[in-house]
């Protein structure tokens, strides 16, 4: 059940279809919807920004600080407009950076959603993405920067591979894939899904069954390094309108990081993707 969703808001007013697929999420779920927008504090300490002198610091502490405020102000407006259950958040950063703090925020959430980077505008979201998907222990949506609707489930593509985090991305969309017209399991043949029951979807089709869930099976088989451009190639052929998939990753000392065929798949992809670890 999604009736809790947070927001990531963003400061380019050009990326505020970010908070309009929000809205309209919560909207189909009857959810409350919480849009957070991060500023640097004035009382930041000089450790974090040494070398920088004092007018420069305030006129960037200034400058982040309304164009925080800028992002909050679209949200309410829009809130207003839209009549939802929704409260914004401005948060003054002091020492953690939005990532982390983000990523703390949104386990007392049912849903995070945050818009995919854009490299040519400037924009990298990467590390909010990570660190949320890696220590929230909640679901989240990455949405395109390309996205021109709100929510859409016609047809809701599932990359299944028999792993531990396919399983959880599918159970946590389960509240989506109910609503959904299609729903379809999506299988790359390789040496990691060689077993019978994990290529033919067989226990997680009659496990989505007993949720009243009823699956299309597609299988394609594919080298382990071509699998991104493979869902990738399928999702648009299919017309899907959501991708939920497993978010990978390896651990790097005491923290996790993106894996390479989970990072291809964000930085290329085209319709909102639903991920878990």
């Amino acid at each position: 059940m999604i009736k809790d969703i947070i927001l990531h808001l963003e400061r380019d007013p050009s990326r505020d279809v970010v908070r309009d697929f929000a809205a309209s999420t919560a909207e189909m779920f009857a959810a409350h919807l919480t849009g957070v927008s991060f500023a640097f504090a004035a009382s930041i300490p000089n450790y974090i920004v040494p070398n920088f002198p004092a007018g420069v610091l305030a006129d960037l502490f200034a400058e982040s600080e309304t164009a925080a405020r800028g992002a909050i102000d679209r949200f309410e407006v829009a809130m207003k407009h839209s009549g939802l259950s929704a409260e914004p958040r401005l948060v003054l950063q002091t020492e953690f950076g939005p990532p982390e703090t983000f990523s703390k925020m949104a386990r007392c959430f049912d849903l995070s959603i945050i818009m995919q980077s854009d490299d040519y505008s400037g924009i990298n979201n990467s590390d909010l993405i990570e660190a949320t998907l890696f220590d929230s222990g909640r679901p989240l949506i990455v949405v395109p920067y390309i996205q021109q609707e709100g929510l859409k489930l016609d047809r809701i593509v599932c990359c299944w591979d028999g792993s531990r985090a396919a399983v959880r991305a599918i159970n946590d969309a389960l509240p989506l894939l109910r609503k959904a017209n299609i729903v379809e399991l999506f299988i790359v043949e390789n040496a990691k899904t060689a077993d019978e029951n994990i290529i033919g979807g067989i226990e997680i089709g009659r496990h989505l069954a007993r949720h009243d869930i009823k699956i299309e099976v597609r299988r394609t088989p594919a080298a382990d390094i071509d699998v991104p451009n493979v869902i990738l190639s399928h999702v648009a052929d299919s017309s899907a309108s959501m991708l939920v998939m497993g978010g990978y990753g390896h651990s790097r000392l005491r923290e996790f990081v993106l894996g390479g065929a989970t990072r291809e798949i964000l930085s290329a992809m085209t319709v909102p993707v639903f991920m878990s670890h």
